[in-house]
């Protein structure tokens, strides 16, 4: 393990248990909100430790963390529950029989999945900062501003959903470290990754566009070198065979990233539309509780829903319609003014990005990062022309976001789905912070101290710790990024864990 990634690591681990131990005290100091959110009845009886795991991790089981577990621990009942994955629900379930199977006497069934989601997504952070550092060093071509990138994203703004019982941590790690392996040309090893990434989230569909676009990089490439070396026929022949193998790896890739959206979306057909439940085999509270909020539930008696009578009978675009009330420019209203307030940071973030890409490399995107003087020589950091597709990708993802989503959702879309957020913040930190330039500052005062064995522009290991002591000091754009990494980490922390509204 290098110094930097021990470095990261060990600044994880730390803010991990840092989360816990806040989340724990904020939600025993503030009173619960009585918010109208999905609250189904305990029907097993609490054993001995359960009170204990309530008490020092309920604060990670609120709003949609509730639908994890009951689908971790009762499977999918509601036809809303459909709007969550499988593969969250699937991994707390096993480690709830599995590892944590020796505390089945003290804990019940609900207490071990809840104790998962503080073990499981701590663990799956870890992994998915290691990734996005490699997945840093791998396209900036910058080990500082790998390093920055990675520390910075230990204190995500979107912190209480990689902490809470939410797929975020899961999906970041599966994420990164698919990109990372098809950066290397692991193709076959990234499509996986990238599949099981959209077992746990449907924005993995996106993921499409990365298999697409790197391997026809790599392809322009090849037909390039071999136009210089060959000639003749042989020339012909390569040309066919890497076109051919593009659109082999294309769609083999699209068809292996798309498998298990589909398959959960047939699943869900199975279950409402051809069911073979009836009402006389489920849990008469759970049944109560589907009649008294409208929850639909599978019934073989009853007549299908509408939406399988569709051409396309999807249920997952059903759910995001009539239960959450999601779809294009829906989310435009006067009353919505306070979440697009709170999504702004992330959008202004997106928005730098591509803006001071565009302006350093306007050619290159013109040309769609395919060819280029920039290709053969290309400049190490933010403005490295193998960033080009990862700009892309978090613009897709702002524009989509901020029209058709409940746009408070932006900052943990973005901060589990792109790694451009914090490749953007740690470059202006570089760009406009003297502190983590030199030594020595004009203000007596203010001097970082350096480890001589392993200095970072002559800074700490850890140069976010070093310029948190001096936060005054710093510049305002040092403060305006640390500020609002710092106040998502924390106030996300106390809002959501007491069923407060937040992003």
């Amino acid at each position: 393990m290098t110094m930097d990634v021990k470095a990261v690591v060990e600044f994880a681990t730390v803010t991990r248990g840092l989360s816990l131990v806040l989340q724990a005290v904020l939600n025993a100091a503030i009173p619960d909100h009585e918010a109208d959110a999905f609250r189904p009845p305990r029907t097993e009886e609490p054993l001995y430790l359960d009170s204990v795991v309530d008490w020092l991790f309920g604060g990670l089981a609120h709003w949609d963390a509730e639908h994890f577990l009951f689908i971790a621990e009762r499977g999918y009942l509601y036809e809303h529950n459909f709007a969550f994955f499988p593969l969250f629900p699937i991994v707390l379930r096993g480690l709830a029989e599995t590892l944590l199977w020796p505390l089945s006497s003290w804990l019940s069934v609900r207490g071990r999945l809840l104790l998962a989601v503080a073990l499981g997504n701590s663990a799956l952070f870890l992994l998915s900062v290691v990734a996005l550092y490699a997945l840093s060093r791998a396209v900036l071509q910058d080990r500082r501003l790998a390093l920055l990138s990675s520390l910075l994203y230990c204190f995500t703004p979107a912190n209480v959903f990689m902490t809470a019982g939410y797929s975020e941590s899961l999906f970041a790690a599966l994420t990164f470290g698919g990109l990372f392996l098809l950066e290397k040309g692991f193709t076959l090893r990234a499509c996986l990754a990238l599949s099981i990434a959209t077992a746990a989230r449907s924005n993995g569909l996106v993921n499409i566009g990365f298999l697409l676009y790197l391997p026809s990089l790599n392809a322009i490439s090849q037909i390039r070198v071999y136009r210089a070396t060959t000639e003749g026929r042989s020339k012909v022949l390569h040309y066919i065979w890497v076109i051919l193998r593009l659109l082999l790896t294309s769609l083999f890739g699209t068809a292996v990233i798309a498998l298990p959206f589909c398959a959960f979306q047939y699943y869900g057909y199975r279950t409402f539309c051809t069911p073979s439940t009836s009402l006389e085999q489920i849990h008469p509270a759970l049944l109560s509780l589907g009649e008294r909020r409208g929850y639909r539930v599978p019934d073989e008696n009853g007549p299908p829903p509408l939406w399988c009578m569709r051409p396309l009978p999807l249920l997952y675009s059903h759910i995001q319609d009539v239960y959450w009330d999601v779809g294009f420019l829906r989310y435009f209203e006067l009353k919505q003014i306070p979440n697009f307030i709170l999504a702004m940071p992330m959008a202004t973030l997106a928005i730098m990005a591509a803006y001071a890409y565009f302006q350093a490399n306007p050619e290159l995107c013109l040309r769609l990062g395919l060819w280029g003087t920039g290709l053969e020589k290309p400049t190490p950091g933010f403005f490295n022309p193998k960033a080009f597709v990862y700009v892309v990708h978090s613009t897709v993802l702002l524009v989509f976001g901020t029209l058709c989503m409940h746009v408070q959702v932006l900052t943990r879309f973005m901060a589990s789905s792109s790694p451009v957020p914090f490749w953007i913040s740690a470059h202006l930190l570089l760009l406009n912070e003297p502190l983590l330039h030199r030594r020595k500052t004009s203000n007596p005062n203010v001097q970082l101290q350096t480890d001589p064995k392993n200095s970072f522009m002559h800074t700490p290991q850890n140069p976010i710790l070093a310029l948190l002591p001096h936060f005054k000091s710093c510049s305002p754009t040092t403060q305006s990024i640390l500020g609002y990494f710092l106040s998502y980490w924390i106030l996300g922390l106390a809002l959501h864990c007491n069923f407060l509204p937040w992003t």
